[in-house]
Parts: C-alpha cells; sequence; structure tokens
C-alpha cells in the first residue's frame, strides 16, 4: 500500500496521523498506511515478528549480507557515505560496516527512519564502532535522503533491506527508487533487499504466525488510534488476516471487523461504520522474482551491479549503481 503523503517530520505527527486515519477509513476499502504500526511498541513487536521461526526475511538477507560484505564494502571503498532508510535495529548495517572497519575504511552513517525508538535502537547498536560517525534523522524516506546531504567524498551507498521496498505498490516502489536515485551522484550505489515469491503456506506463515506477534503488531495500530484520537475501539471486535493475493503477488494484511459497529474517533474528526467482515487494509508486502528487480531499478534509472540470491529461503539482494 501506498504511504502517507503526509511527512511526519513536516506536519505534527499528531495532525498526520489523525489526517491518514480520517481518510483511510472514510474511504472503501477502508485502508490505513503502514507508516503509523511503528510507535514504540510497534517498532518491538516488529523486532520480535524479525526473530520467528517463521518470519525467514531477516536470517536470510544477514545471511547473503554476511557472506557479500567485503565485496559490498570494497566497491564503496574510502570516504563513503552509508545511508540506510528504515533499518530497524541496525544488526544488518552493522555487518557491513563491520567489513568496511576490516578494510580500513571509516564511512559516514546516516540512519533515516520514522520511529524514534528504532534510530535510538540502531545507533546504540552501532556505538560500538567508536570511530564511525552516526547520524539520526526522524523522518520519512525522502525529507530524510535530503537531510542526509551529499558526502565530502567518497561514495554513497543508500540501503534499502529488509524487503522494505514490497510495503509500496509497483508504481509508488519504483518512484521511490527514482527518488533515491535523484539523491545520488553517478557511480553511486543502492543495495536492495527483496522477498522473493515462494509457496502460499509458507507466506502466510510469515505473516500470520501461530503465536499472535504479527496479530498483536496488526492490532497496535487500533491501540494507537485509541491512545493518540481519543477512540474507544474493542480490539477484540477485530481479528487479524493474513491473505496471498496471487494476482497482484502480494501478501495483505487486514483487520476485520466480527460484528456490525460505528466507531468514534474524536481527534480524527469522523464517524465509521462496519459491516461484519468488512476489513481496514493495514499493509501489502509484494514479493518479487529476480528479474522483476532488475527491471524496477532500470525503470528508476539504477543498473545492477550484483545480484545473490539465496534459493532456498527465497530472498535477493540487489546491488544497483546509479549511471
Amino acid at each position: 500500500m501506498p504511504r502517507s503523503a503526509a511527512h511526519v517530520d513536516e506536519v505534527q505527527p499528531l495532525a498526520a496521523f489523525g489526517e491518514d486515519v480520517r481518510v483511510g477509513l472514510l474511504a472503501r476499502p477502508k485502508r490505513l498506511p503502514a507508516l503509523w504500526f511503528y510507535d514504540a511498541l510497534g517498532s518491538a513487536l516488529f523486532e520480535a515478528i524479525c526473530r520467528l521461526p517463521w518470519y525467514r526475511i531477516t536470517r536470510s538477507e544477514s545471511a547473503l549480507l554476511t557472506r557479500h560484505a567485503a565485496a559490498i564494502a570494497d566497491v564503496v571503498g574510502e570516504g563513503a557515505s552509508l545511508i540506510e532508510l528504515g533499518g530497524g535495529s541496525g544488526e544488518k548495517l552493522a555487518i557491513l560496516i563491520d567489513a568496511a572497519v576490516a578494510r580500513g575504511y571509516l564511512p559516514a552513517v546516516h540512519l533515516i527512519d520514522v520511529s524514534s525508538r528504532a534510530l535510538d535502537l540502531a545507533a546504540a547498536t552501532l556505538a560500538r564502532f567508536a570511530d564511525v560517525r552516526v547520524s539520526t534523522h526522524e523522518a520519512t524516506y525522502e525529507a530524510g535522503l535530503r537531510a542526509s546531504g551529499a558526502p565530502a567524498r567518497g561514495r554513497q551507498l543508500v540501503l534499502f533491506l529488509g524487503s522494505n521496498i514490497g510495503n509500496f505498490d509497483p508504481v509508488d516502489a519504483t518512484a521511490l527508487l527514482q527518488q533515491i536515485a535523484a539523491a545520488l551522484r553517478p557511480g553511486d550505489l543502492v543495495l536492495l533487499g527483496a522477498d522473493l515469491i515462494k509457496p502460499e503456506r509458507d507466506l502466510l506463515l510469515a505473516y500470520d504466525d501461530p503465536i499472535g506477534v504479527t496479530a498483536a503488531f496488526n492490532k497496535n495500530v487500533l491501540a494507537r488510534i485509541n491512545t493518540e484520537l481519543g477512540a474507544e475501539i474493542d480490539l477484540a471486535s477485530f481479528v487479524h488476516e493474513a491473505r496471498w493475493n496471487a494476482g497482484a503477488s502480494r501478501v495483505e494484511m487486514h483487520l476485520a471487523s466480527t460484528r456490525r459497529q460505528v466507531i468514534e474517533i474524536p481527534r480524527a474528526r469522523c464517524r465509521v461504520a462496519f459491516e461484519r467482515g468488512e476489513s481496514i487494509w493495514t499493509e501489502s508486502s509484494y514479493k518479487f522474482e529476480p528479474h522483476g528487480l532488475v527491471r524496477m531499478g532500470s525503470r528508476a534509472g539504477l543498473a545492477v551491479d550484483e545480484q545473490w540470491i539465496d534459493g532456498t529461503a527465497g530472498f535477493a539482494l540487489t546491488l544497483f549503481r546509479r549511471g
């Protein structure tokens, strides 16, 4: 699903949240931007999801990074800026910094995320690199890229990992890559991590785990609406659903109402009616074919340097270069 047009660094966060809730819940189908999952509790729940045995993205990507970090560090070289978008805990970025420092490179690091908790966690993870300067930017990806600025010397490498690109529909994903490319200079690099299409059963287990962590993550957005926007939603009146849309190559997360109900959301200035079974579409996670990632990069003005694939787990790391 597309992200909100509201930039949380340019608009008061509560006002932006309220507007997205009002517009999204009065739309058909009802929807909410995945951006609003990531308050402190949401970020903690997502970190827990990454450790679940059914959610293999983090482990697969980390293994690929460990295997190829030295090659990536050599391509990036000395005097580089590493700019990570929505990196979470910073553990995967640390793999690449380890390889760079081992070669005597001391990159400047910029962390961009809408979650202050995620930024604090990542900064703490990277604090062990005493000679590496780490800057944090609590902002949307686009605004954070502007704030990070151009390096004094060396290449920029933008890291967009965790298959976060899958949270954007194809048009918006290409547009985001175009915005990233526009912020770079010729020869700069983008490292994209993307989950690949795999059997439906495996996909649904990853997004509807048996112990309910993903359900809690999804329902947390309703808890935020209660706490921050003055609603009184009965969280038990909604159930988490994960659906595989094969035609669109995406997993969809929904919150389905278990009964007919009307919800008042005072600080979003709206009153929302639900039929039994009607859902709020909260997230899309698109899955890819390796050649599709190459085409998407090409449409954004990015050429492939390397592509590494974990065929067992169904995950790809693609290193692009701006021409």
